[in-house]
């Protein structure tokens, strides 16, 4: 159980990570988080799905506008809706133009975690500020080719990196190794005490990349057709999240 800082305790407990309700910020990291991707879930039983997922982490949602990225997948009703069908605690990932405007709505309709793109806006820690104000944890979002190093003093801000193994955009495509250098570097200042976020990475995860992403530091793993692809995405889930013990430095089951 964890506290809040205006003393409230919250009893959600989840697999490898300490949950309060969904105001308060994630405190420790003891096991490798995986957040199946309902991107390749079936649309139209999404409640269904995301009980099939039962014992993840978090459920990760990507919310595409056909303008950031070419691709348009949903938006805040069905988040909304979503909310009613579970209790995983809902990972925004908001693949849009002007997360200032439109990120805050996810965080006040109860995700859990509201993550935008750096490339996205020009004032990152301000949209941080309303989003956590909103009552969310706030994540950043870096692309492929975009450096890590220029964000590495803002993300005392943020309490999620996500670090995209993919060109966002499009489900099913394959991982891309050299985009770890930026999760190393993060968990070296993670592990030196200079930060306190969850470093977390999305695409091509699955059960012969989970290793690779597992031992450069990552502590949550996104996965979608590794998951979803399969006859029971329960166990999957509980396999990737032992396979990824088993190959972290900083983690276990």
């Amino acid at each position: 159980m964890c506290i809040e800082s205006n003393g409230i305790a919250g009893p959600t407990v989840r697999p490898g990570v300490e949950h309060c309700e969904r105001r308060i910020r994630l405190l420790t990291v003891a096991a490798p988080m995986i957040a199946p991707s309902i991107l390749s879930a079936d649309f139209a039983r999404l409640g269904e799905e995301a009980e099939a997922v039962a014992g993840s982490d978090w459920l990760h949602v990507d919310v595409m506008d056909a303008h950031f990225v070419p691709n348009l997948t949903l938006g805040l009703p069905v988040v909304q809706s979503l909310l009613k069908a579970t209790d995983i605690p809902l990972d925004c990932h908001l693949m849009i133009e002007d997360p200032a405007r439109w990120a805050p709505p996810y965080a006040e309709a109860g995700a859990y975690n509201v993550t935008f793109h750096a490339e996205a806006t020009d004032d990152p820690i301000a949209v941080a500020k309303d989003i956590r104000a909103a009552g969310a944890r706030a994540g950043l979002s870096v692309k492929p080719g975009t450096p890590i190093e220029p964000y590495l003093e803002i993300l005392r801000e943020f309490d999620t990196l996500l670090v995209m193994s993919v060109e966002p955009g499009f489900g099913g495509q394959s991982f891309m190794p050299e985009v770890l250098s930026k999760a190393r570097a993060v968990r070296r200042l993670v592990d030196a005490g200079e930060l306190t976020l969850v470093v977390e990475i999305d695409g091509g995860i699955n059960a012969d990349t989970i290793e690779q992403a597992a031992e450069a530091g990552i502590d949550c793993f996104v996965a979608g057709s590794a998951v979803y692809g399969t006859a029971d995405p329960a166990a999957t889930v509980r396999a990737l999240r032992a396979q990824a013990a088993g190959a972290s430095k900083h983690l276990s089951l």
